[in-house]
């Protein structure tokens, strides 16, 4: 029986496997087995199912069912005594941190409300973000990325503009340089008026809502049909800097994007020559700079043109030749591998 164990049979006498039911059954059957016939089931014998015949130890006579049966009762009562004593335990503990709770009241923004709090659904969104709306008093930042704004976007969140701005608070948007091209977001920025100051850059991070610098809201998951509520003051103050940081080096809306100073080459193809000297690939490009793929694959065909690229491999080297793998100056990148890095500002688009 060497080599055989538990591990082979990893079950109990409520679960046999199928070699050792056979055994077992023909063992009830004929009131006892052949030892070698139990060889490979070795767990016939480590479960107390058969046993040496004292007569004969070549042979293994069978514990009766009625006798198995009572153990497996028997372990079955002991286990739900014992999950109920742990149930009592964890309701009894739950019972005494629940009373500390009521007897520590926290200190400072904690108090307001947890540090980081899960909104699951598009409705519990929206209630948060209405409630952070009427607390906020001083300044709201914006990232707003996925190029041209929907018109069912920008209406979304209009009732929330309008009384931001009938109280004074100030709002300041980030957008792609792509949503320039969306008459929705011009019709809204006019609405607003001064209230609002718009810029842009070639490409953001995911969106991000800031009131007052003290809550934060960004999306969990792709769809954006969960996001997170931070309060925790640390969290918020390294956001209001990235946020800062990119605002410094985008363009106002306002500013038309200066001629990239290459002849049949725009600010939207020099962004994409950048990123196709980096390696990605065409539904990744189209997604960072908020075109479509097939937009973006257009004006990856005109690069080709304008440079006289016949593959995609000769026109990484036209590219890199033509001084469009980077931006001017080997500028470094901003915090958080965000592009938009100073003088990228020097470009228009298309």
């Amino acid at each position: 029986m060497a080599g055989h164990g538990a591990e082979e049979h990893p079950h109990g006498a409520d679960r046999l496997c199928e070699a050792g039911d056979r055994v077992y059954s023909r063992a009830v059957r004929r009131g006892r087995v052949a030892r070698r016939d139990a060889e490979p089931v070795p767990c016939l014998l480590e479960l107390a199912l058969l046993h040496p015949d004292p007569d004969d130890m070549d042979w293994l006579v069978p514990t009766s069912p009625q006798e198995v049966m009572t153990r497996l009762l028997r372990g079955m009562y002991d286990e739900v005594s014992a999950s109920q004593r742990r149930v009592g335990s964890a309701v009894a503990a739950f019972e005494w941190y629940a009373g500390l709770g009521h007897q520590v009241r926290p200190a400072g923004p904690a108090a307001e409300g947890p540090a980081i709090r899960v909104l699951d659904g598009l409705a519990r969104i929206q209630a948060a973000m209405d409630e952070a709306t009427q607390a906020c008093t001083t300044e709201v930042l914006t990232v707003q990325p996925g190029g041209i704004r929907r018109e069912a976007e920008l209406s979304e969140g209009l009732h929330r503009a309008l009384a931001l701005r009938g109280r004074g608070v100030r709002m300041r948007d980030l957008y792609t340089h792509v949503a320039r091209h969306g008459q929705g977001l011009l019709t809204y920025l006019e609405l607003m008026g001064d209230a609002v100051e718009a810029r842009t850059l070639d490409e953001v991070i995911d969106r991000l809502i800031l009131f007052d610098r003290t809550v934060a809201f960004i999306p969990a998951n792709t769809d954006r049909t969960m996001a997170l509520e931070l309060r925790h003051p640390a969290i918020v103050a390294y956001l209001v800097t990235v946020f800062e940081r990119l605002w410094r080096l985008a363009i106002p809306l306002t500013a038309p994007l200066p001629d990239t100073g290459i002849e049949g080459i725009s600010h939207r193809e020099q962004s994409i020559a950048a990123l196709l000297a980096e390696g990605h690939q065409d539904a990744v490009i189209a997604e960072r700079l908020g075109i479509s793929v097939r937009t973006c694959r257009a004006h990856i065909a005109r690069l080709s043109e304008t440079l006289g690229a016949a593959s995609r491999t000769q026109l990484g080297v036209r590219i890199a030749q033509a001084g469009l793998d980077g931006p001017p100056g080997g500028a470094a990148s901003p915090p958080l591998g965000v592009p938009g890095v100073p003088g990228r500002e020097s470009r228009t688009a298309r």
